[in-house]
């Protein structure tokens, strides 16, 4: 499609497509290896979802009374960095899906930008990537539109953190779309209140806020889609955070629907906040401070792997012997109804994530991180958490970083120096999260 005359405009040893907290730690840790790096980002900031959409990060910890941490590394290095400008707090989750690590989003967008500067990163923001340039199986450079219009960038390894998949979509790579193999999970445009009364609204726990929402449906004053959804403090003063609105039946990847899902989203933001104002203690006179900056999707593509990670995987707490990451997490099912469904691992238990699920098929120069990794529909709904999308970026990272200085592609790259080099890294996987 496109001849020799596209410009060049930028080539590295490893390009990463999207700077989610996957794609943010997988740049990190290329860039730490000794990788030429360059992390390419449609928004102006780094983050994606982490700072964009939610203000928590789930999956470092596994559910229970012991809060046994299963995510080290990197990604711990980010919390710690938060903690150090006082902005975090660790709390129970509100459905018992394991310590929560919450935080301030505007924070984060700097301490991401801070540790990929460091490291050497080379940052293009507000760049899109529109299409691949292949050779046989292997992808050659990106096209890329910004500003200044179309443009090439080559590389020798490509992460896909793009959340949706796109990098590996334009390149051929086999996918199960979203609500191929169950329904697709819906999405959410999260809100913030400001001059909330929070010592009284904490003392409304969650049944009695279902309860409430319950009410408020059936007195057809309100439409409140899903019946219990959470509002949890965050290290702001008088500062809820909530995880309330539920958009269904919406292909995030068909701009005509997603436009439609953002106004929604928004609509129900304002009723729930009507809801919260009007019915609960504790926000009578609190103000909403913003929306998401785009409404969030929980899922879209999800690659074809050299492995597929299943649900019985999940509950099952299986071990692999490639493994690069650690998931205590339940299986959570945004589904269309009002309520979600948990499916939770033995109590205490963790599964492996599989370098092999990183490793689209096909393609030999490309990797993936975050929540486009090769998963079924109920593995998916446990994997995608910010904890292990983040060990997944410093899996990815590492394995691209590693495979530029080896001159071989992450498929023939020894798994085992990559599980050295990422314990090294502090990295919590097998028997080091027993």
């Amino acid at each position: 499609m496109y001849t020799a005359e596209l410009p060049i405009i930028a080539t590295a040893d490893v390009v990463i497509l999207g700077a989610g907290c996957a794609g943010c730690v997988a740049a990190i840790a290329a860039a730490r290896t000794g990788a030429d790096t360059l992390l390419i980002e449609r928004y102006g900031f780094l983050g994606g979802t982490s700072t964009m959409v939610l203000d928590t990060f789930y999956g470092f910890y596994i559910p229970g009374d012991d809060a046994r941490r299963v995510v080290g590394g990197l990604p711990w290095e980010v919390v710690e960095r938060l903690r150090a400008r006082r902005m975090i707090v660790e709390r129970p989750s509100s459905y018992g899906a394991g310590q929560a690590v919450t935080y301030d989003p505007p924070t984060l967008q700097v301490v991401w930008e801070e540790l990929a500067l460091a490291a050497g990163v080379r940052l293009r923001l507000h760049t899109f990537c529109v299409d691949v340039l292949m050779d046989a199986n292997r992808i050659t450079g990106i096209v890329v539109a910004g500003k200044q219009g179309l443009g090439l960038i080559q590389a020798g390894i490509f992460i896909d953190a793009s959340g949706d998949a796109d990098l590996c979509y334009r390149a051929g790579v086999p996918f199960q779309a979203a609500g191929e193999d169950g329904p697709s999970q819906s999405l959410t445009t999260t809100f913030r209140l400001g001059n909330v009364d929070v010592p009284r609204a904490q003392q409304i726990k969650r049944p009695d806020l279902v309860r409430l929402m319950h009410e408020a449906n059936l007195s057809g004053e309100y439409r409140l889609p899903r019946e219990e959804g959470s509002v949890h403090r965050t290290p702001l003063p008088g500062v809820m955070a909530t995880n309330m609105t539920r958009v269904t039946g919406v292909d995030p990847l068909d701009p005509v629907q997603l436009s439609k899902a953002e106004v929604e989203g928004r609509h129900q933001a304002l009723e729930y906040t009507r809801f919260l104002r009007e019915r609960v203690p504790g926000y009578e006179q609190a103000y909403l401070i913003n929306f998401s900056t785009q409404i969030g999707i929980r899922e879209t593509r999800r690659v074809h792997g050299e492995y597929r990670l299943t649900r019985e995987d999940v509950l099952q707490a299986r071990s692999f012997p490639d493994a690069i990451a650690a998931c205590g997490a339940p299986i959570e099912d945004h589904h269309p109804g009002s309520d979600t469904r948990w499916e939770y691992l033995p109590a205490g238990r963790t599964y492996d994530i599989p370098y092999r699920a990183l490793l689209p098929q096909y393609v030999t120069n490309l990797l993936v991180a975050g929540r486009c990794l090769s998963a079924t529909h109920d593995a998916h709904a446990s994997v995608r958490s910010m904890g292990q999308c983040m060990a997944m970026g410093q899996a990815a990272g590492t394995a691209a970083a590693l495979s530029v200085t080896q001159s071989v592609d992450p498929h023939h790259l020894p798994v085992g120096q990559l599980q050295m080099r990422l314990r090294q890294a502090g990295a919590l996987f097998g028997e080091s999260v027993q």
